[in-house]
């Protein structure tokens, strides 16, 4: 059977990097078939409204999405549609692995996985102002919820993902030092279930902050990394840097029933339109959308072909220092898959 997909192309340079994308994924041979829905910016201005119902339907009815960057406004405006996206279909594990592909940078030999709690902490907007004195912003409070039930689930998640990857170790980043009952909870889930796994994945516990350092000091010391919601998308661009920035971190968010791949990248406004994006992060979770649907070996050729793409310099975008177009990047991919 070839499966249907929910393709969103998003906003800002969303479109052009879903446009490279399909031409690969077809060069590749993947087994696909597509269905186009909008959301974001885009979708609020063509539609009034940036989630629209016909695109939630669409992703419960295909439980697969792949989706280009959405705009987010800050500090007004929408809330963002990536998260919203995430809770209503309970996408709970949120995948971020980095590896090298580009030559030349400080580290070499990355390969890390970031996995993030998705559904819970900071980020489930349980937060409001509080007016004084004719201010009705002169004070916020924002909630940080975590449950039992969610520690374990994205802890044992972390756990499986490490056996079933052929991963020697989990690190449990927290801030259970200060913050005790919320992040201590997670501390303490991950502790309780570590002994089940013993002999078979390594376990080590680390503070926030102190594995940042780590993390630019000797990434080499660790191998799967697990953490909330807001701890994780800030690390998950720290590792990112790693390996030479945004353009080339792919991410999945994981539930029960449905998987949506992202880029993790923004909508990039300042370059939209100007052709020059590159491709490689929404590229390598269209990769993760296969290996997810058991085409692993199409997902392969492309990583194949993408890696000898970038260090025989066939073509490289200029966040990778050269001067091709997303186009001509795209096609030499193609042409090494061929």
């Amino acid at each position: 059977m070839t499966p249907t997909i929910t393709l969103i192309p998003g906003d800002g340079v969303g479109p052009e990097i879903t446009k490279a994308v399909t031409l690969v994924l077809g060069e590749a041979g993947a087994r696909l078939q597509y269905d186009r829905q909008d959301a974001g910016v885009y979708a609020l201005e063509r539609h009034g409204d940036p989630m629209p119902q016909a695109t939630m339907d669409s992703i419960e009815s295909n439980g697969l999405a792949l989706k280009g960057p959405l705009a987010t406004p800050s500090g007004g405006g929408f809330r963002s549609v990536n998260v919203a996206i995430r809770k209503e279909f309970d996408l709970y594990a949120n995948i971020r692995p980095v590896s090298t592909i580009l030559p030349g940078l400080r580290y070499q030999d990355i390969d890390l996985v970031l996995i993030r709690e998705n559904t819970e902490g900071l980020y489930v907007g349980v937060e409001h102002s509080i007016s004084i004195a004719g201010d009705r912003r002169a004070a916020a409070e924002s909630a940080m919820i975590t449950t039992r039930f969610g520690c374990e689930r994205i802890l044992r998640f972390a756990f499986e993902y490490a056996i079933a990857n052929g991963r020697s170790k989990v690190t449990l980043a927290h801030k259970a030092n200060i913050l005790k009952h919320t992040q201590g909870l997670f501390l303490e889930t991950g502790e309780l279930m570590a002994p089940e796994y013993a002999g078979r994945v390594a376990f080590e516990d680390g503070i926030i902050d102190a594995t940042a350092m780590h993390l630019v000091l000797d990434p080499y010391r660790f191998d799967v990394l697990v953490m909330g919601n807001m701890f994780g998308d800030i690390l998950s661009d720290l590792m990112a840097g790693l390996v030479g920035g945004l353009g080339f971190a792919p991410s999945g968010n994981i539930g029960e029933s449905c998987a949506v791949f992202e880029a993790v990248h923004g909508s990039a406004a300042d370059i939209a339109g100007q052709g020059v994006a590159n491709p490689t992060g929404l590229l390598l979770s269209a990769c993760m959308l296969l290996d997810h649907i058991g085409q692993g070996e199409a997902a392969r050729r492309i990583r194949t072909a993408l890696e000898a793409v970038v260090l025989h310099g066939d073509a490289r975008t200029p966040d990778m220092g050269g001067s091709d177009n997303t186009s001509a990047f795209a096609a030499a991919v193609a042409r090494r898959l061929g």
